[in-house]
C-alpha cells in the first residue's frame, strides 16, 4: 500500500498557535485588573486620613511625652501661686494674732500703770491705820481685788535678798541690829520698802524701791 507523500508547505505557512494558559502568558482578564490595583493603591496613599499621618499629628497619643500641652503649665502655674498666697495669708494670721495679743497686755499694762499712784496713796493709808475700817476701806479692798483679776501682783517685803531686776536701790544704810525680820539673811538683803513694786505675770510695771544693807 503506497503512502501519501508529506507535504512542506503546507506546515510553514500556518500561523503558530496561541499559547494557552499553561503557556505562561496573562490571559486578557488579568491584565484589565491591573490598572484598578493601581487606582486603589494610589487612592490609599494619598488619603489624608491613613493612619501614618494621623500618628504625626500633634497632640494624639503619638505626640512625645516630653512635650507639655500650655494649658497644663498654665494650670501648674497657677496652683503654684495659689499655694504661695495660701501661705503668706497663714503667715499673716498667725502674725495679726500675736501683734493683738501683744496690744491687748500693752494696753492692760498701761492702764495699770496709770493706777499706781492711786494704789500708793490706798497703801500709805493702810500702813498709817487709816483704812482699817469703814466704807473707804471696803472700796480700797474691792478696788485692789479688781486689779488682781488682770494679774496685777504687789511684791517687795522687808527681808528679802536684793535683786537688782526687781528691786531698785534708793538708799544703802548701816546694817539694824536686833530685827527679827532680818534674821538669817546674807548678804544685800531688803530693810526698808518704801514704795511696793509690781508686776503682772513675769513683766515687771515698777520695781520695788528699798533702802538695803549688807548683812553682817
Amino acid at each position: 500500500m503506497s503512502q501519501a507523500p508529506f507535504d512542506h508547505t503546507a506546515g510553514a505557512g500556518a500561523a503558530p498557535a496561541a499559547p494557552g494558559p499553561a503557556g505562561g502568558g496573562a490571559s486578557p482578564s488579568e491584565d484589565a485588573s491591573a490598572p484598578e490595583d493601581m487606582v486603589t493603591t494610589e487612592a490609599l496613599n494619598d488619603d489624608p486620613a491613613s493612619p501614618t499621618d494621623a500618628a504625626a499629628e500633634p497632640g494624639e497619643p503619638g505626640e512625645s511625652a516630653e512635650t507639655v500641652h500650655p494649658d497644663t503649665a498654665l494650670a501648674a502655674e497657677r496652683l503654684g501661686d495659689l499655694q504661695r498666697l495660701q501661705a503668706e495669708y497663714v503667715n499673716y494670721k498667725r502674725r495679726v494674732d500675736r501683734d493683738r495679743a501683744l496690744t491687748q497686755e500693752r494696753a492692760v499694762r498701761d492702764v495699770l500703770e496709770s493706777l499706781l499712784p492711786v494704789l500708793d496713796d490706798i497703801q500709805g493709808a493702810r500702813d498709817h491705820g487709816d483704812l482699817t475700817e469703814g466704807p473707804f476701806a471696803a472700796i480700797a479692798d474691792k478696788f485692789e481685788s479688781l486689779l488682781g483679776k488682770y494679774g496685777l501682783e504687789r511684791f517687795g517685803a522687808k527681808g528679802e535678798s536684793f535683786d537688782p531686776a526687781v528691786h531698785e536701790a534708793l538708799m544703802h544704810q548701816a546694817w539694824p541690829a536686833g530685827d527679827p525680820a532680818l534674821d538669817g539673811a546674807e548678804g544685800t538683803t531688803v530693810v526698808l520698802v518704801l514704795q511696793p513694786g509690781y508686776r503682772v505675770g513675769e513683766a515687771v510695771i515698777r520695781p520695788a524701791r528699798v533702802a538695803v544693807a549688807d548683812a553682817e
